[in-house]
């Protein structure tokens, strides 16, 4: 097969109702009667051809007010309704309306309850627990959105959309998913990228790096960290078969930080101390009697995004969205200070968020029975280079899905997970990014051809594909054939995972 040398546009998809156009003005939308919901505007925005209509839900007796955005495409409108997801703390955004609506959809976005990206809101202005708040955002806002969304649709077409999509990386990959569990009928198809789910253990888990360098009082220089991961990814790099600068398999690389130990790294030494602080950060989260709490960063994972350090002397900087939900969550006090955390308080405190967080934000139910009998289809994306969210999370929750729902086959016909080599949670990296994924999930849902592999693709500065390579849905890998360019995704085979 040639390489191909440039990926292919994504194309707007079919028009359903070809010729269809709006039955009422934008403005007559505010007189739109619907449960707990005031349509505050409808403009009309003629940069990007659409109606934006905002409306506001509350669920009485609470105070609350989630905000919905809604993009109506003036012309050509596809027949689909598309509901877009945000990331950390955020909500969403009438920003991410623009291209989903130019591909004619018609498009909603919330800020589930709070303005901007901080964790603050899981307290009231009293200092006490906003409990509504973290419900809307953990999953009832998403559920606003769609219902507000379509109800806005039909009102303005003067016909319900035929199909509903979501598609969302990160928080929006957990909301997504949380529409798969808890409103199984409200999207037909659901993409979900690197998906922030166990977020009761992992977002409570990303303190873990700063715990054990604080409690080694050893704090690991960036220049060593960065040398750690270079080396991880150098001696597993061919575990496949293949050089080419990727892990293909990270969970099976056990390298050890050994090696470096004595070696000059920037102006330092690298000691046994900075070895340990690596190996346990690898390892993942340990109670105090050595037990398992959660999975460690994968090797080949930027270690610094997830261990930060600055200063002179050095200091641990935790990642912002784990350090907040630490603080409003868990701690529940804007003055607590982290540096103050033991392995026995970081215990403690993880357990909590494990048992009172779990079942609201957690989002790692496996039964999908109603998704799937609704007729639901699933298309799941994570970077095996993740460096926020360890992909192994989400292999534990997609083996759980398929021991649920019958089995590897079963689950298939509704749900598939595609690993993605050498990738962050940004799906950059020296791997190849997915491509084609809208497309595969409108066919999957409205030609049933379900996905039997995604190509990736690589490009160099000017945009030139530089590497194909297929992606199988897991358990299956892609293993190089043995001849041809390596570069090219015809030259690989798919095979059952490495035991």
């Amino acid at each position: 097969m040639a390489l191909m040398s440039a990926r292919a546009a994504e194309t707007a998809p079919k028009l359903i109702f070809p010729g269809i156009t709006p039955v009422c003005s934008g403005e007559s939308l505010t007189n739109l009667a619907l449960p707990n919901t005031t349509i505050e505007s409808a403009v009309i925005d003629a940069a990007n051809r659409m109606c934006l209509v905002t409306a506001i839900v509350t669920h009485p007796p609470a105070g609350d007010r989630v905000k919905i955005w809604i993009g109506l495409p003036l012309t050509n409108w596809n027949g689909r309704f598309l509901g877009t997801g945000g990331g950390g703390f955020l909500g969403g955004s009438p920003g991410s309306l623009r291209d989903p609506v130019a591909r004619g959809f018609a498009a909603g976005a919330t800020d589930t309850g709070h303005e901007g990206g901080s964790g603050s809101f899981a307290l009231d202005a009293k200092g006490r627990q906003n409990w509504q708040g973290i419900i809307d955002n953990a999953y009832l806002g998403i559920h606003e959105m769609t219902v507000v969304g379509k109800a806005l649709t039909k009102a303005f077409y003067g016909k319900a959309p035929c199909y509903a999509y979501f598609v969302g990386g990160s928080t929006g990959g957990r909301q997504g998913l949380m529409e798969a569990q808890r409103f199984p009928d409200d999207y037909d198809g659901i993409l979900s990228a690197c998906p922030a789910i166990n977020w009761h253990r992992f977002v409570a888990a990303s303190l873990w790096p700063e715990v054990v360098m604080l409690s080694m009082s050893n704090f690991v220089s960036k220049a060593k960290l960065d040398a750690a991961t270079a080396a991880a990814v150098a001696a597993c790099d061919a575990d496949d078969g293949v050089k080419d600068g990727v892990i293909d398999d990270p969970f099976h690389c056990t390298y050890d930080p050994k090696a470096l130990v004595g070696t000059k790294v920037g102006n330092d030494t690298f000691t046994e101390a900075d070895a340990e602080v690596l190996r346990k950060i690898w390892q993942g989260p340990r109670a105090q009697d050595g037990s398992f709490m959660w999975h460690g960063l994968d090797r080949g994972a930027d270690l610094f995004s997830y261990a930060s350090t600055d200063g002179s002397p050095l200091k641990g900087k935790p990642f912002s969205i784990a350090l907040e939900y630490w603080v409003y969550y868990l701690a529940q006090d804007p003055k607590w200070d982290w540096s103050t955390l033991t392995y026995a308080g970081f215990e403690q405190l993880w357990t909590k968020s494990v048992e009172q967080y779990g079942a609201v934000l957690g989002t790692d139910d496996p039964d999908l029975t109603r998704f799937r009998d609704h007729g639901g289809k699933l298309i799941i994306t994570h970077g095996l280079a993740d460096q926020l969210i360890p992909a192994a999370g989400t292999v534990d929750y997609f083996a759980r899905v398929q021991q649920r729902m019958g089995g590897e086959t079963n689950t298939a016909k509704f749900a598939r997970l595609f690993l993605v080599p050498g990738v962050d949670h940004g799906f950059h990296g020296a791997g190849a990014t997915p491509t084609g994924l809208n497309e595969a999930i409108l066919r999957w849902v409205e030609e049933d051809q379900a996905p039997g592999k995604l190509i990736a693709e690589k490009r160099d500065g000017s945009g030139k594909v530089i590497r194909t390579r297929p992606l199988f849905p897991y358990p299956q890998v892609a293993k190089y054939k043995g001849s041809g360019s390596t570069d090219d995704a015809g030259n690989f085979l798919s095979t059952p995972p490495r035991q």
